[in-house]
This record gives structure tokens, C-alpha cells and sequence, in this order.
């Protein structure tokens, strides 16, 4: 199992990733107190899709308090995104709307330009922008929503993130991200830059507020620099909330733009979704006399998974789903199928926002530092 900001391979074994990374389970008793100041939980939280913290409970506490928080999470824009990329956008939304708080929304397209051989600044900006489309299709409003270019706006970044530079070691953010003589400069100092979104809404607003950041698990490691950082320079420590990967269509291992046969992206065409789902690995039986008399494995397989991670928010049908599946009277063809429906009618819909979104994307992309 590797699990870093970069790379993400092997068999995950979550519990064994708290123990390693230091983050706490999300507990019953912490949902409980979720629910009872929000309703309904969101169903990523009733399954464990997030499934760990950092101080989530402080979020809890100011928000019974009455007090403001804000959230913060982002998108490397090395290529077009995938259904893995928007499960915790979608989580981010609804945390959006339950404290009516105020997203920021950093897109790292300097650490992708760095990182990636042959990716030129030009591509890495085009791929901020139609990834921009994707944030702004699934429903973020722009009142409260705030999309950053690195690029592009890094003049509202740099004094936060000269700040936290100042006050991280080398020899620290070698222990953490494992940089090398050969790591070139710019990507030495991108975990300041990366860490600078967590202190800006307090910055705009003038007063210390808690910072929550929805994202996956493999970005840890830049949350505990800059967690390490905050109180130094007078901050609240940025909390967490950390979810599982959404698997890709192939034989374990997570979606991954690098195999896009193991992906679906969100511009392809719904025939060409239709066909990877069509041919994806499945935890079911080699023949359907076997499917009948031992039934599949849902756990293991991606197919399941996707309605467990995104496709079907109601929990009866999902859990029926599995049961059938292990029962064997569900075939892999027919679960195929129906996930195939749905992703279809999802992309149809997606892609038609996508283009009303050309419209309206200046309205989200934060330009000058909004300093009361």
C-alpha cells in the first residue's frame, strides 16, 4: 500500500491509514451531534465514504456556537476530471449548504506544471478552466464560492504563503513529501502555496475563523505542515475531514486519470462510459450458473461500488443491491446495465451544465483579495 499526495496504490487499508497518518475515526457519537445540527446526514457520511478527521469536532463546537467557518479544497488540473475527482465535491457542497459557508476552491495548476514533465503552463490554465466548468456544473454558487488560480492569482496567496514558508524547514518538508536533490525548487515550495488557502478566509474576513477541508485522504500530509504552522502565525489549526477512494474500473486500485480505460471522465461521451463500464472487472462469478449458486463479492467490486460511492443515494436500494449480489440473484451483466443508465443520464445532464457554465465563470474565479 503506497498513500501520498502523488501516488495512491495497492490494496487501501484504511484502518491501518489512521493508525500511520494520526487522524481520528469519525465516530458514531460525532455523526450523532452532525445530525442533530443539520438533519439528515449526507449519505457519504452514513456509508464512511468520510471516514476520518481532524478536528471536526472544533467545527461542530464553533458551529453550535453560532460561529462562521469556511471550507477549502482544490483539483490539480494535470487532465480532464473523473467521477473519482467530484466525490468529495460533491460532500463539499452539501457541507456548503448545511453552515452556509463560503468555499474556496484552489486549483494547483503551478504544482502540476512543476510536477509533470510534459505539461506546459498553457495546458495546465486550460485545464484549470475546464475544470472550473465541472466545480461550477455540479451547483456551487457564486456568492459564496471562490475558485483560485494559482497562476493567475498568486499576488493573493504569496504574503500567506511566504508566511508559512518561512517557518518550515527543509529537513520537514523532506521527512513529509520525500523531495530529493533532484525535486526542483518550485515544488519544494508549493506546500506553502497549497497552505496559504487555509488561512485566507480568516485573512478576508478580518478575524480567526476554523478552516474545514473536504478532500481525500492522500492529502494529508500537506494539512499536517500547514496544521503545525497555524498557531505560529496565529491561526486556527485548519481541520480535516477525509474520505475513501472511489475505485476504478479495472482490478483494484483507485480511479486514476494515468489508465483512462479505468475511468470515466466527465466530457466523454455517454457511449464511451457505457462501453468501459460495459468492460469493467466485476467481483462477479466466471459463469452465470456460478453467479446463481455462490454470488459475487460487491465489496471488491467497482461496479457496486460506484452506486456505494455516488449512484444511489438511498441506502435500502444500495444495500438490496449488495444482497442480491451475494445471493447470486443478481448478474454482473444486469448490474452493468443499469449502472451504465445511470452515468449516461448523469454525463447528459453534467455536459449541459458544463456549457451554460462558459458563461459564468468569471463570476467565481477570485481575482483581488476581498480585504475589509
Amino acid at each position: 500500500m503506497v498513500v501520498t499526495p502523488w501516488e495512491v496504490r495497492g490494496e487501501i487499508d484504511y484502518t491501518r491509514l489512521i493508525k500511520e497518518f494520526g487522524v481520528e475515526p469519525l465516530t458514531e457519537e460525532l455523526l450523532q451531534r452532525m445530525k442533530k445540527m443539520v438533519g439528515e446526514l449526507h449519505f457519504m457520511l452514513r456509508r464512511k465514504i468520510f471516514f476520518s478527521h481532524r478536528d471536526f469536532d472544533k467545527v461542530l463546537e464553533d458551529r453550535e456556537k453560532g460561529e462562521k467557518i469556511y471550507l477549502y479544497t482544490g483539483r490539480g488540473p494535470s487532465g480532464h476530471t473523473h467521477i473519482g475527482h467530484i466525490v468529495p465535491w460533491i460532500f463539499t457542497r452539501y457541507l456548503q449548504k448545511v453552515f452556509n459557508a463560503t468555499l474556496y476552491f484552489q486549483i494547483t495548476d503551478d504544482e502540476k506544471f512543476l510536477v509533470k514533465r510534459n505539461l506546459s503552463v498553457k495546458q495546465a490554465l486550460y485545464y484549470t478552466y475546464e475544470n472550473s466548468l465541472d466545480l461550477i456544473a455540479l451547483g456551487f454558487k457564486p456568492e459564496n464560492t471562490r475558485i483560485i488560480s494559482d497562476i493567475k492569482a498568486i499576488h493573493l496567496l504569496y504574503e500567506l504563503a511566504i508566511s508559512v514558508a518561512k517557518r518550515v524547514t527543509f529537513s520537514t518538508a523532506k521527512a513529509v513529501f520525500g523531495f530529493e536533490d533532484e525535486s526542483n525548487i518550485g515544488i519544494i515550495f508549493f506546500p506553502a502555496i497549497q497552505a496559504a488557502p487555509a488561512f485566507l478566509g480568516s485573512k478576508i474576513e478580518g478575524r480567526n475563523l476554523r478552516c474545514l477541508i473536504p478532500c481525500a485522504i492522500d492529502q494529508d500530509p500537506y494539512w499536517r505542515v500547514t496544521r503545525d504552522v497555524a498557531p505560529k502565525l496565529g491561526y486556527y489549526k485548519p481541520a480535516g475531514i477525509f474520505s475513501k477512494f472511489i475505485p476504478g474500473l479495472g482490478v483494484k486500485g483507485k480511479m486514476s486519470a494515468s489508465e483512462p480505460e479505468t475511468c470515466i471522465f466527465t466530457v466523454d461521451k455517454p457511449e464511451e462510459a457505457e462501453k468501459k463500464i460495459m468492460n469493467a472487472f466485476t467481483g462477479g462469478q466466471p459463469t452465470i450458473e456460478e453467479q446463481r449458486r455462490l454470488g459475487g463479492k460487491p465489496e471488491v467490486c467497482p461496479i457496486y461500488l460506484y452506486y456505494y460511492f455516488i449512484f444511489e443515494e438511498d441506502d435500502e436500494k444500495v444495500f438490496e443491491r449488495e444482497r442480491q449480489c451475494k445471493n447470486g440473484e443478481l448478474l454482473c451483466g444486469e448490474c452493468k446495465r443499469e449502472l451504465a443508465e445511470k452515468v449516461s443520464k448523469f454525463l447528459v445532464e453534467h455536459q449541459k451544465k458544463r456549457e451554460k457554465a462558459k458563461d459564468l465563470v468569471d463570476k467565481y474565479m477570485l481575482t483581488d483579495l476581498e480585504l475589509g
